[in-house]
């Protein structure tokens, strides 16, 4: 009967764990920012498997979405209601790309990069409309500068 409650508790202890090593990273959706007007502030994030990325409706007019060709194989795809916040854990690594559906097309992207960007050549194929490719290609620069800076 000990063994069982200590297993128990030892369980109890690694989730607690887990769960505390966990970080919540915040995202704004703003109408004009440090990089411009129709922007995600941060637009690029990195983060670990397990965290969560709050989308902050900071200013009216924006929502937050996946882009379905730049997600992980097996990661959940998301779609926020305009004007609200919404929550995302990321569980999968690899890249995810997101876009407020009303700005889009003037490159209202952003991208969060999970552990190892295991599909990056997938997300780079996928086609985006007016500045938004630009925003893309910028956000993977910024991916590739990390990269090389963390060796």
């Amino acid at each position: 009967m000990r063994k069982i409650i200590a297993l128990g508790a030892f369980a109890a202890v690694l989730a607690l764990a887990g769960a505390a090593s966990a970080a919540e990273i915040e995202v704004k959706m703003l109408n004009k920012g440090a990089g411009g007007v129709m922007v995600f502030e941060p637009a690029f994030v990195k983060a670990e498997p397990g965290d969560t990325i709050k989308f902050l409706a900071s200013d009216k007019g924006h929502n937050v979405e996946s882009v379905p060709a730049m997600l992980p194989e097996g990661a959940q795809a998301f779609v926020g209601k305009m004007n609200e916040d919404i929550t995302i854990t990321v569980d999968k690594a690899g890249v995810y790309g997101y876009r407020c559906k009303p700005h889009y097309g003037m490159g209202m992207v952003g991208m969060i990069v999970v552990g190892e960007p295991t599909n990056t050549d997938q997300a780079k194929a996928a086609t985006h409309p007016g500045k938004a490719k630009q925003a893309f290609a910028t956000l993977f620069e910024t991916m590739e500068t990390q990269k090389t800076a963390a060796k």
